[in-house]
């Protein structure tokens, strides 16, 4: 991926390390305190959603292999390294020009991407199970507030944090998701922030949009804001200079 913005405000590996140790420390529920709580973000935050396109990039290259094989070749060949932001600009990186090929190859996409099966292609970001492991075995609830959708993503995101070992399914443990498809997800989680408190106090809250980050912290002043520099939205505004930056959870 292109470097963003937002590297120089990454935090060093030795920082990035304290961060994470400081926010673990705040998980922990002491007497008569209200229950800390964790919010993340899903997509670019916890999970690498890179491999989900290039596991449809591959299908996608057979179901064109007869009409287009230059194009399904280099289909055929992606990697996770080769996906950006944005689904015309990675076909028009693989070769692809022509727009009414990028409109079909969208839709391709667009068919897949957004459904249940496709989840478990995602993976990990480096650290963040043992990471939310560690913070919810402190005593904080973890919340994970997420643009995907109730109807057509809710339960695949749910066998996916299961099978990546996050706490899910117990005592302590919300997956949040919209209603419908097609609410923006900032309009999404400015109308859920305020009821986060519900769950307790706020302790630190992790997402990789800079608009959701500025969100979460207006509502929630007083926590940890942790931005992830994984990938976003083109033209952000500007990230409030109370949020950290990190790229991983990785803490050696």
């Amino acid at each position: 991926m292109a470097v963003s913005s937002y590297f120089p405000r990454r935090l060093p590996a030795p920082d990035r390390a304290r961060l994470l140790a400081s926010i673990v420390e705040a998980s922990t529920r002491k007497a008569k305190d209200e229950v800390p709580v964790l919010v993340f973000d899903l997509d670019g935050t916890l999970l690498d959603n890179r491999p989900r396109v290039v596991r449809i990039f591959h299908e996608l290259a057979e179901h064109w292999r007869k009409r287009h094989p230059a194009i399904a070749d280099r289909l055929a060949r992606c990697v996770t390294e080769d996906i950006v932001y944005g689904l015309h600009e990675n076909l028009k990186l693989q070769g692809v020009e022509d727009p009414a090929l990028l409109e079909e190859g969208f839709a391709y996409w667009k068919d897949r991407f957004f459904i249940d099966p496709y989840m478990q292609y995602d993976v990990a970001v480096p650290g963040a199970r043992d990471f939310v492991s560690s913070c919810y075995a402190a005593g904080a609830t973890i919340v994970y507030l997420t643009g995907r959708d109730l109807p057509n993503m809710a339960l695949g995101t749910f066998g996916s944090l299961r099978d990546h070992g996050f706490p899910i399914g117990v005592v302590g443990t919300s997956l949040v998701t919209k209603p419908a498809f097609d609410i923006p997800d900032t309009v999404f989680k400015h109308d859920v922030a305020p009821s986060l408190s519900r769950h307790g106090r706020v302790a630190a809250v992790f997402d990789n949009e800079p608009a959701n980050c500025n969100l979460l912290l207006e509502h929630h002043p007083h926590a940890h804001c942790v931005f992830l520099d994984t990938h976003h939205a083109p033209n952000p505004p500007p990230l409030d200079p109370r949020a950290q930056v990190i790229e991983s959870f990785e803490i050696e």
